[in-house]
């Protein structure tokens, strides 16, 4: 099965702005790249960095006009929502405790928003930023970019279908090695804001890759946590927020599960993988193997679904760019989830019903419910890696 995706009908580019991501930044490049795939929508504006002449050299590498960079975000979502030609959404991809206060700026302005996990530090800033992009009818995005995969899409499908049964037991880990040395005192930008409450916010590993996890089982299951107990582990020497974390779960309707986050785990990569136990089967997937699905039917052969050969579910087939054998990875699970933002956004502004397809990316929703979840595995351990309830 070779084909790749049908594009959706889209009347013309939409403008697209962006707080964060200047020169010497690694997400926001990463942003513009998976947007550019698919060419529905085109920068126009920006407040790159804190320092203006960042701001400056980074819009004129893009070749935006200099009287649409903006020395901070305040003045761009002011500036931005009183043009004819505002933009139609920003992103946001700042340091994690400037989540809250720039996407408010934009949300109150009638701007809608596409943020960076986590959504905020604290579930109380998560729940008003939902609540404000309802009341103003406006379509948020938090970019947990690994649901976008083809595979992820399948497994969705597959649990929904039933194919595995009732869902017993998740196991779900993230381990990175980037951490091991103390890369916040080598000059690393990313690991010096990471490590930092002032940037990070409360936690580093689950905040940053627990977070993932929490999301990913949300989406593929449609499970919701009941109750946790978190032990999170600050093994570098004079680290404040956790590297290491353990975490066992109890979902709604009976189901358990058990999430390990590690950045100091030698000889892993970017090894995010989940393994899902239910009455009839069981699914696996890999991050690092992503153009594969491993699914598991009791009392029959294992089989491995290959994402652009096996027949999958037309939703998820639908998301398929290349044939098989040429991997898609990071960029394009990215360009995904933008893909139907940006399709939503677009009919949604030529007054078109929007169907539950169209709405298929990380909403604000799943923002409070990631930043709920980080809130409570700080609050277990910090009471001794205790149970507490969701």
């Amino acid at each position: 099965m070779i084909e790749g995706s049908s594009d959706a009908k889209y009347t013309g580019k939409l403008r697209y702005g962006m707080v964060g991501g200047g020169t010497g930044a690694f997400i926001g490049d990463v942003h513009r790249k998976s947007i550019a795939l698919d060419g529905f929508a085109e920068l126009a504006a920006g407040c790159f960095s804190r320092s203006p002449e960042n701001t400056l050299t980074t819009g004129k590498a893009l070749g935006l006009a200099p009287e649409r960079l903006y020395s901070t975000f305040e003045e761009m979502a002011e500036e931005e929502s009183r043009r004819p030609d505002k933009i139609d959404f920003v992103v946001i991809v700042t340091p994690n405790t400037t989540h809250y206060p720039a996407a408010k700026a934009f949300l109150s302005r009638g701007i809608p928003v596409v943020c960076e996990k986590p959504f905020t530090v604290e579930a109380t800033e998560a729940r008003e930023l939902a609540e404000l992009a309802k009341k103003n009818d406006l379509l948020v995005m938090v970019t947990y970019v690994y649901t976008g995969n083809v595979t992820i899409k399948q497994a969705r499908a597959l649990v929904k279908q039933g194919e595995i049964g009732e869902i017993k037991f998740i196991n779900a880990e993230y381990p990175q090695e980037w951490l091991l040395a103390p890369a916040e005192k080598q000059g690393s930008k990313q690991a010096e804001w990471r490590t930092d409450p002032a940037m990070a916010g409360k936690s580093n590993s689950v905040g940053d890759l627990g977070s993932h996890i929490e999301n990913m089982i949300s989406y593929v299951t449609g499970l919701r946590i009941e109750s946790l107990l978190a032990r999170l582990d600050k093994i570098g020497p004079g680290r404040i927020l956790d590297d290491n974390a353990s975490i066992l779960l109890e979902y709604e309707g009976g189901a358990k599960g058990m999430f390990w986050t590690s950045q100091i785990a030698a000889g892993y990569d970017n090894a995010f993988r989940f393994r899902i136990f239910g009455t009839k089967g069981a699914i696996q997937w890999n991050e690092e193997a992503s153009n594969y699905l491993e699914i598991f039917r009791f009392g029959q052969p294992n089989a491995a679904l290959s994402r652009g050969k096996d027949p999958f579910y037309p939703h998820a087939q639908s998301f398929s760019r290349i044939p098989s054998g040429h991997p898609e990875g990071y960029f394009e699970a990215m360009a995904n989830i933008y893909k139907t933002y940006i399709g939503a956004l677009s009919k949604k502004k030529s007054g078109e019903t929007l169907n539950p397809e169209d709405l298929d990316f990380p909403n604000a929703e799943m923002g409070v419910d990631g930043v709920k979840f980080i809130g409570k595995c700080v609050e277990s351990s910090e009471k001794g890696a205790v149970w507490v309830t969701i």
